[in-house]
């Protein structure tokens, strides 16, 4: 009970964040402030273009993308579900999945803003806002490191699973810029989007999971 007040406040504050950060990028999409920014991040990303260095953006695009994270979040959900018995995390890793997917659909056909469409390496279809492949690789990831997080003890192995945490997710976001396929805004968006949604939904899960300890004694 001593650590509730702290763990929700931290969590209405990060959700303040988020929220405000989305928000102001979706209300000013077609502004000269976002313009400037997206020109100049894609400016930075697009020079890296190499021979090289295209192929692994690609495969980036690859892990990141819907019937690969379908995949893993059967997988994740297998090892919860059948191989640790854990139904409460199982589901909720479901839960979380499946609301980014709901939430990321529903505002492109919102917004319904339209792809850059110059120096694209790939080709795709759809709306542009915010980046699907980023939200979905930042709850993928987010929610594995909080279930994960439970299960490790050395400081050494949180480290590292949040360095790995964030280079994926931060990969497969700029591996969109790099491949014309996203303006960075819809990078930006899409994470303060997934951000806010796995940080509501991991304070409300935490809370029921602390409701059923003191209610079952354990």
């Amino acid at each position: 009970m001593k650590g509730l007040p702290s763990r929700l406040l931290l969590a209405l504050l990060l959700c303040i964040l988020y929220g405000s950060t989305f928000a102001f990028i979706a209300s000013n999409i077609d502004s000269t402030t976002i313009t400037q920014f997206d020109d100049t991040v894609i400016s930075v990303v697009q020079g890296w273009e190499a021979d090289w260095l295209t192929p692994i953006m690609k495969t980036f695009t690859f892990i990141g993308s819907t019937k690969v994270v379908i995949l893993l979040v059967l997988i994740g959900f297998a090892i919860l579900f059948f191989g640790l018995r854990n139904r409460s995390q199982a589901f909720f890793f479901l839960f979380v999945m499946a609301g980014t997917g709901l939430l990321n659909q529903s505002f492109k056909f919102a917004f319904q803003r339209a792809r850059p469409d110059t120096n694209r390496l790939i080709d795709i279809t759809g709306f542009s806002f915010p980046s699907g492949h980023t939200m979905l690789a930042f709850s993928l990831y987010a929610v594995s490191a909080y279930i994960v997080w439970r299960h490790i003890q050395t400081a050494t192995s949180k480290v590292a699973l949040v360095t790995f945490v964030i280079f994926m997710f931060g990969m497969i976001g700029t591996s969109r810029i790099y491949l014309g396929v996203h303006y960075p805004s819809d990078i930006v968006g899409g994470i303060a989007a997934s951000a806010f949604w796995v940080i509501v939904a991991t304070a409300v899960y935490g809370f029921i999971q602390r409701r059923r300890q003191r209610k079952f004694g354990q």
